[in-house]
């Protein structure tokens, strides 16, 4: 997959491709790679959180990203050299529960900051493959319904085979937790490079406000919809459905590669009916071939829902929040916002 390189000096070229350290992500500074900077280094898992230190950091940090943009970040195996440079590093920023080979080389390497995102906000579990009629009653309440009832819908890793440990892992699909976590990570590097406090604190309150009117624009156009359900095949926008009151219902599980059963397919072949859903999402680092015959054999169209684990050529923006407007374009059109 051709994937979008970032305009970045031969210098810091050179030295990454001798490092062979996955991908150095956007940031202020051209220097070389993590480690020999002169800057405070961070190391991200993947591009969520890379996105984050980038924002907040600003001119005093460099960032390098394990997961290269257009790697599906749940398969990623951490390499040697990249574990040896993980402990050169000024701190480690990462999502535990996401990437396991992540969180071993994290666990055991001496960086003195350690950052896991899963410890700045609450992370809960969201279900997969839950009955049509537990989930759904009789009729689609109000996104405070939605959001009561939201524990009892969702739990169903354990049953089906998809937990991830302390939870749902796909936080940063939800703008309002995801500020959350942008604040824990601001108060991280103010407390790390305390010579940069104020600025990652105006930086933090700056992200944080975007992020607020990001969760606006999504409470608002979301708020005249003809139905609640959507369909996709990566059960990653469980928080996303919460928030905004709105039903998941995923092919697979938690894990994109997880293959549906036929009951399962047959389920969504009669929500899709019940529910006057139009339209089956897919996501652009996985394969569509799911989707597009899930979409196939009830009539429907497919189209893109993009968890944003990483900024490709294909994908439908610059940055984070882009491609999370994509989305909502996307979620409107599929819900018959108006």
């Amino acid at each position: 997959m051709n994937v979008r390189r970032r305009h970045i000096s031969a210098v810091a070229l050179t030295a990454v491709a001798a490092l062979g350290f996955g991908t150095l992500t956007a940031c202020s500074s051209d220097s070389a790679a993590a480690g020999d900077t002169g800057s405070f280094d961070v190391v991200a898992s993947f591009y969520p959180m890379a996105f984050l230190a980038e924002r907040i950091g600003g001119e005093h940090v460099h960032v390098t990203s394990l997961t290269q943009p257009g790697q599906e970040p749940h398969d990623l195996e951490i390499s040697a050299r990249q574990t040896a440079q993980l402990e050169e590093a000024d701190a480690a920023l990462y999502l535990k529960g996401l990437q396991p080979s992540v969180d071993e080389a994290i666990g055991q390497s001496p960086i003195a900051t350690k950052i896991d995102a899963a410890e700045l906000t609450t992370l809960e579990e969201h279900g997969t493959e839950a009955g049509h009629d537990e989930e759904h009653g009789d009729e689609h309440g109000t996104e405070a319904d939605h959001a009561d009832e939201h524990g009892d819908e969702h739990a169903h890793e354990d049953e089906h085979g998809h937990d991830h440990e302390g939870g749902d892992p796909h936080i940063w699909l939800d703008p309002v937790r995801y500020a959350e976590v942008a604040e824990g990570v601001g108060k991280a590097f103010q407390k790390a490079d305390p010579d940069h406090a104020a600025d990652y604190r105006k930086n933090t309150a700056a992200l944080v406000k975007d992020l607020k009117a990001l969760d606006e624009k999504f409470r608002t156009g979301l708020a005249n919809r003809t139905t609640d359900v959507f369909v996709t095949t990566h059960a990653a926008f469980g928080y996303l459905a919460e928030r905004y009151g709105l039903a998941e219902e995923a092919i697979s599980g938690l894990d994109p590669d997880t293959e549906p059963s036929g009951a399962r397919v047959k389920e969504l072949q009669k929500i899709a009916k019940e529910d006057g859903v139009t339209t089956v999402f897919y996501e652009t680092l996985v394969s569509d071939k799911t989707a597009k015959t899930l979409a196939g054999d009830t009539g429907l169209r497919t189209d893109v829902l993009d968890p944003v684990e990483g900024i490709t050529d294909h994908s439908r923006g610059e940055d984070y929040f882009q491609v999370m407007e994509a989305n909502l374009t996307a979620l409107r059109t599929a819900l018959g916002a108006r």
